[in-house]
């Protein structure tokens, strides 16, 4: 009978930490698939500190309470990477009016970045004059930002889909992602015109409709109550092309 009890009790603290060590497992998979996670639209964009060829940085914290744009490149001197460099240098004035910082992450080491910015900066892009990068090109040889991002898979060390936008507000949280791949540019006169529209809409009453360019007429959330007169609608500057479509003159 006490040989029966001791090996029940055996049994039983073998099923136990079998149980734990489960959970643990558990856990661990879980953390790292948090670690793969793409942050979504209304969350709080994920902090890392890197090196960059403007010195160290700690992201998003060290841009203040600008809009921040972060793009992200799989490998430099690569040929469309390289277009769209040159496009956010040539707009960078641009970027710099509507309070947009730009940030771009690449997944070679600080002395590559160093070559490719001095090579770029020597280019005659489209004919216009050459023109000094002053963005950051950030340091992500350990891929820890690129999987911080979700950009990697977790089972591949590929840095192919590392090609994604994350725009974020004043207050650091995430407004805005896309991704395009290898082969295709991203279009900066898009990236504008998103933050652009993000920034007229942030305060949530208003609705940028499709094609919307800086001055248009938005879009109203809310429309105007029904017992307000046609003449004080009017007088407000609010129009309907429907009972649910209704616009705001700017």
């Amino acid at each position: 009978m006490r040989k029966f009890t001791t090996l029940a009790i055996l049994v039983m603290s073998f099923a136990r930490l079998s149980a734990q060590a489960g959970q643990s497992s558990s856990s661990s998979k879980s953390d790292e698939e948090k670690q793969y996670s793409i942050p979504l639209i209304g969350s709080v964009a994920p902090t890392f500190t890197a090196e960059s060829t403007n010195g160290p940085i700690v992201f998003p914290d060290d841009f203040g309470k600008s809009w921040k744009i972060l793009l992200s490149h799989p490998q430099d001197f690569t040929p469309v990477c390289s277009s769209e460099i040159m496009e956010l240098a040539n707009h960078q004035e641009e970027f710099d009016e509507i309070g947009a910082k730009l940030i771009v992450l690449s997944s070679d080491a600080l002395s590559s970045h160093q070559d490719w910015k001095n090579a770029l900066e020597e280019l005659n892009y489209k004919g216009k004059p050459i023109e000094k990068i002053r963005f950051p090109m950030v340091d992500d040889e350990t891929r820890n930002a690129s999987k911080l991002y979700g950009m990697m898979h977790p089972l591949s060390n590929s840095t192919r889909d590392v090609r994604g936008v994350f725009v974020l507000d004043p207050d650091n949280i995430v407004q805005a992602i896309y991704f395009y791949p290898m082969g295709v540019g991203r279009s900066t006169d898009e990236l504008l015109r998103l933050v652009k529209a993000l920034q007229a809409t942030h305060s949530g009453n208003m609705l940028a409709p499709a094609n919307w360019q800086q001055g248009n007429d938005l879009l109203v959330r809310v429309p105007p109550s029904v017992t307000e007169t046609r003449s004080q609608i009017e007088n407000d500057g609010f129009y309907q092309l429907a009972w649910f479509m209704w616009y705001k003159k700017r």
